[in-house]
């Protein structure tokens, strides 16, 4: 099942509220773990850690 959004984030710890709306529910914090994504256990949100980008080469 595809999760109703992904997300991009930059740090390895994210607080969900759901964005508001019908999907709202309590405030909870995820920590992602080695697979660099989660989903949120209530509104099924999926954070994914952004990969930082690749130095320059010159």
């Amino acid at each position: 099942m595809k999760p109703p959004e992904t997300i991009p984030i930059a740090d390895s710890t994210i607080g969900c509220d759901g964005g508001g709306g019908p999907l709202s529910h309590p405030m909870v914090y995820l920590t992602l773990e080695d697979k660099g994504e989660i989903d949120c256990p209530y509104c099924g949100r999926r954070f994914v850690l952004e990969k930082p980008p690749a130095a320059a080469r010159g």
